[in-house]
């Protein structure tokens, strides 16, 4: 279903992606790591309506139909580091630092942070360029609220 979007995003000199498909990939990350420990609940899936909700402006509806999308992406794309490095090489800065507050959303949502998900959300972060403060400050950000 997404094999030619997986063959653009992991070609080796990416083209920037548009709006929409940024999205879509930045929310199969999410559901990506939501997955990491084994456990995919409702709160980690209404975890990520919302922030896909506030971060572009989406309907409760447009939100779900995302995260369906992107966990059909999210079950065919590459391991971890390919699929995280295509991604770094498509997305700004700006908008990677607003990813890893937003994964920090999803690890926090049940309540619990799994050692799966902190190993994964650090190998994610270094894979999107990130480095361990910004990461570390962007947790904060999320704990605080």
């Amino acid at each position: 279903m997404f094999g030619d979007f997986l063959k653009r995003l992991t070609a080796p000199q990416p083209a920037p992606l548009d709006d929409s498909d940024a999205r879509l990939a930045l929310t199969a990350l999410l559901v990506r790591v939501a997955r990491s420990d084994g456990t995919f609940d409702s709160s980690e899936r209404e975890r990520i309506d919302r922030i896909s909700a506030a971060r572009y402006g989406l309907s409760p509806f447009e939100a779900t139909k995302l995260r369906n999308d992107a966990e059909s992406l999210e079950a065919e794309a590459p391991d971890t580091v390919r699929f995280t490095r295509a991604i770094k090489d498509a997305v700004p800065y700006e908008e990677r630092i607003g990813v890893i507050e937003a994964l920090w959303q999803v690890v926090l949502a049940d309540g619990v942070r799994e050692a799966e998900e902190d190993a994964l959300l650090r190998l994610v972060s270094s894979l999107l360029g990130v480095n361990d403060r910004d990461s570390a400050l962007a947790r904060q950000r999320v704990e605080q609220r």
